[in-house]
Formats: structure tokens, C-alpha cells, sequence
């Protein structure tokens, strides 16, 4: 019973995890659109850089 209760904890925080990742992700493609626009080099690269680490741990969070 409480690796079952210890198990859903674990869900419920990857399920909380994974919105908080996506509105990071909606922000990020934000301010890219805007570097994008103002042809900002260095702020494109930071943008694509976040946006690369917030990939790879939502594919990480779904191969649990």
C-alpha cells in the first residue's frame, strides 16, 4: 500500500512537472519570436539553448 501511495505521489509530481515545463517552453518560444524579430544574436542562442534543456527533460519525464 505505500509504494502505491508513493507511486502516485511520484505521477502527480511528473504531471505537475510537465505543465510547469510547457509554460516554460510557451514563454521561451515567446521571447525567441521577439529576438527573432529584433535580430538579437546572443538572446536567439540563449532562447534555443533553454528551449533544448526543456526538450530534453519533458522526452526524459515521458520515458518514466
Amino acid at each position: 500500500m505505500k509504494q502505491l501511495i508513493n507511486s502516485t505521489r511520484k505521477r502527480n509530481g511528473e504531471l505537475q512537472r510537465t505543465a510547469v515545463l510547457r509554460l516554460e517552453m510557451d514563454y521561451e518560444l515567446a521571447t525567441l519570436f521577439d529576438a527573432m524579430t529584433e535580430s538579437d544574436k546572443p538572446k536567439m542562442k540563449e532562447c534555443k539553448q533553454k528551449l533544448e534543456r526543456i526538450r530534453q527533460e519533458l522526452l526524459r519525464l515521458k520515458a518514466l
